[in-house]
């Protein structure tokens, strides 16, 4: 045990003598997470090299964060780059390509949810040429929702309490030309005891019978509240008269 930790020092010390900006540079490679989890405990040295501004705009740089050109002021590099690695589509399955994966069929109305493949004249219509299936709802309430684990997604308590980042929520939704429909959204953070902390709902969109049958896009933005303590979020999706 003791020989291990000689020779471990002695590499941290082999290391140590390349110049700092060689060492800033090995840095950039190495996962962030690493970084200060591990790397920032082994010594002042790699401490105060990867808390440098520098090294973060690397890193941003090397992942496609930013540009060489990079103009716009940034609070907290550190910061900016974990949001920027955390940023993306946090519901699984969205898409019904896996079916009713990960999902809860709350209300199952009617017919009942189904998945069904895009037209080739929705298709056409739809924004995102790689989406193949979309789930349909019935003449009766359906509802479906998923509970997301912020923190299994990355998204450690302290990030969420001091920086609160911005939750965007998107969701596209259409109706049969020949029936009227309901479509509601509410999006909640919860707590680890799946107690609401906070609730987004914007208001329901009423289509009316012999409607243009286009797809329309729901899309708002909110703020994590103060002093969050939750780990789920949790998404619900209400539609009716398909």
């Amino acid at each position: 045990m003791g020989e291990r930790m000689r020779r471990r020092a002695m590499a941290v010390g082999n290391i140590n003598e390349l110049p700092e900006n060689i060492l800033l540079e090995l840095f950039t490679h190495v996962p962030a997470r690493q970084l200060l989890l591990r790397c920032r405990l082994v010594c002042s040295l790699w401490r105060d090299l990867i808390d440098l501004v520098t090294l973060w705009k690397r890193k941003c740089l090397r992942e496609g964060f930013i540009t060489e050109d990079w103009d716009q002021p940034v609070a907290d590099w550190k910061v900016f780059y974990f949001l920027r690695s955390l940023r993306r589509n946090l519901l699984h399955n969205p898409c019904a390509e896996e079916g009713f994966e990960f999902w809860s069929l709350d209300v199952n109305g009617g017919d009942e949810w189904k998945v069904e493949d895009l037209s080739k004249d929705q298709r056409k219509e739809f924004p995102n040429d790689q989406v193949k299936k979309y789930f349909v709802t019935s003449y009766y309430t359906c509802l479906k929702s998923q509970v997301v684990d912020l923190k299994a997604e990355g998204y450690w308590e302290e990030l969420m309490d001091t920086t609160r980042p911005d939750i965007e929520v998107k969701d596209w939704f259409a109706a049969r030309p020949d029936c009227g429909s309901k479509y509601q959204l509410c999006v909640q953070l919860l707590s680890s005891a799946h107690a609401p902390l906070g609730t987004f709902q914007p208001d329901p969109a009423m289509i009316q019978q012999k409607s243009d049958a286009k797809w329309r896009e729901v899309n708002f933005t909110q703020r994590f509240p103060q002093r969050f303590h939750g780990d789920p979020e949790k998404t619900f999706q209400q539609l009716q008269g398909w």
